[in-house]
């Protein structure tokens, strides 16, 4: 997983590396590692008026090398996924102080993977689509959407792995029609060490 990072001080700061041009949203990010366009990506801004850090997935457009004599800084232009659009508005409305967050404790990483999940104390196990993960939770997609309070189980096979990594859930809140949140429950020892593990597994691959 390629990341590039964003780091602002300021909304200025932010605007001047944000591609409103682009028909979902992008950002201009510094980086000596020449990518070719297609590239996919997931930018992680950094911004004192975002309660954490943001990753949105995207695809670079372009890159330009660095003009040192005209302090110009090589990084890649980055168009951001359409289906991102409500972490686009989301980093937008809070750095334009039109929404105000609470902290989260752990920074999502956003993906796109073919999952599946037992809704709970079904036997049969239905298919979805991981979209957010985190070591407290995630965010998925499927047809159906489990009610709130309801148990989930995710059946995630983690990146070089054979096995799938079963994860106890239970839903906190719908996102959209087909997306659903849950916080994960730690029924045995050594469940946080694991997601935190399954975690950097996704980052590194």
């Amino acid at each position: 997983m390629n990341i590039l990072r964003v780091r602002c001080q300021t909304a200025e700061d932010f605007h001047s590396h944000y591609q409103a041009e682009e028909p979902n949203g992008g950002v201009f990010c510094p980086t000596t590692e020449e990518l070719p366009g297609g590239t996919e990506v997931v930018v992680e801004i950094v911004c004192r008026a975002l309660p954490n850090r943001v990753l949105i997935r995207g695809r670079v457009v372009s890159w330009r090398p660095a003009l040192p004599r005209m302090r110009v800084r090589a990084g890649a232009f980055v168009r951001f996924e359409a289906e991102e659009a409500a972490k686009r508005n989301f980093v937008l409305e809070a750095i334009g102080g039109k929404r105000k967050t609470p902290r989260r404790r752990h920074t999502r990483l956003p993906l796109s993977l073919p999952c599946k999940m037992r809704v709970g104390s079904e036997i049969g196990l239905r298919p979805a689509e991981l979209k957010e993960l985190s070591v407290s939770g995630a965010l998925f997609a499927a047809d159906i959407q489990p009610m709130m309070g309801t148990d989930v189980v995710l059946v995630i096979v983690p990146p070089g792995a054979e096995a799938a990594m079963d994860l106890s859930s239970k839903v906190l809140y719908h996102a959209g029609p087909r997306l659903t949140g849950v916080k994960f429950l730690f029924r045995e020892g050594g469940g946080s060490r694991r997601l935190r593990e399954l975690v950097r597994r996704f980052k590194n691959s």
